[in-house]
């Protein structure tokens, strides 16, 4: 105890209490900040009803800021694109998204995919055309977390996640989850297949083979894009 006052001792008490309340409250900030502002539809439609690019943009933009990605300017334009597949359920079925390039004589394409938390890619596949052979995909998940579902004997439980547009039409019922910095691959060539945003939503760098719009078939008979 020798060289420790008691007027010391007192004033590390006093300042370990401050300090105590001060790092409590900026662990419940950060807690706070953790979660990630979640829209309702309607917040997505404009009063005649029609989709509204301009909420959607900045719900991903808000995403964006959220996990510190990068807003370059490639994605302050048009390149960067957003669609709700003609449902009226953006929240449920839509995604963003920008392809960085899409070679076709290389045969080979660079996407990112943007999801709000819980929003579905809706279910699809590619294939062959005169243009393009059948699309392999393999994504990479740099924020937040996603679900991706393949072909195959279904995982027990799936069918509470498969969102209510496509109860009736899914096929892709092999689910896994992929976290940041893990890869995931769809299973063959022309394999139905389909994405679900994590509770942060989620951020996926896709690598594939060159993209032909003319391939793609969906699941859902509604689909429109």
């Amino acid at each position: 105890m020798d060289g420790i006052s008691r007027r010391g001792v007192m004033c590390s008490a006093i300042l370990g209490g401050v300090w105590t309340a001060l790092s409590g409250g900026s662990r419940a900030e950060a807690q706070e900040q953790k979660k990630m502002k979640v829209y309702p539809n309607e917040h997505f439609y404009k009063a005649d009803g029609t989709f509204n690019v301009e909420a959607a943009k900045a719900a991903f933009y808000e995403m964006f800021d959220f996990h510190k990605y990068p807003i370059v300017p490639r994605l302050k334009g048009d390149e960067f694109w957003v669609a709700d597949f003609g449902l009226g359920k953006f929240t449920e079925i839509g995604m963003g998204g920008i392809f960085w390039l899409n070679f076709k004589e290389q045969n080979y394409f660079g996407h990112e995919i943007f999801l709000l938390p819980g929003q579905c890619i809706p279910e699809h596949k590619h294939v062959k055309t005169p243009d393009a052979g059948p699309k392999l995909e393999s994504w990479h998940v740099r924020h937040g977390f996603v679900h991706i579902y393949g072909e195959g004997q279904a995982t027990a439980g799936v069918e509470t996640r498969i969102p209510p547009t496509h109860k009736e039409c899914c096929k892709a019922k092999v689910e896994k989850k992929l976290m940041p910095g893990e890869v995931g691959h769809l299973g063959a060539a022309e394999q139905w297949h389909w994405m679900k945003g994590g509770d942060q939503g989620g951020i996926v760098t896709e690598y594939a083979t060159y993209h032909d719009g003319k391939a793609l078939r969906f699941s859902h008979s509604g689909i429109k894009f």
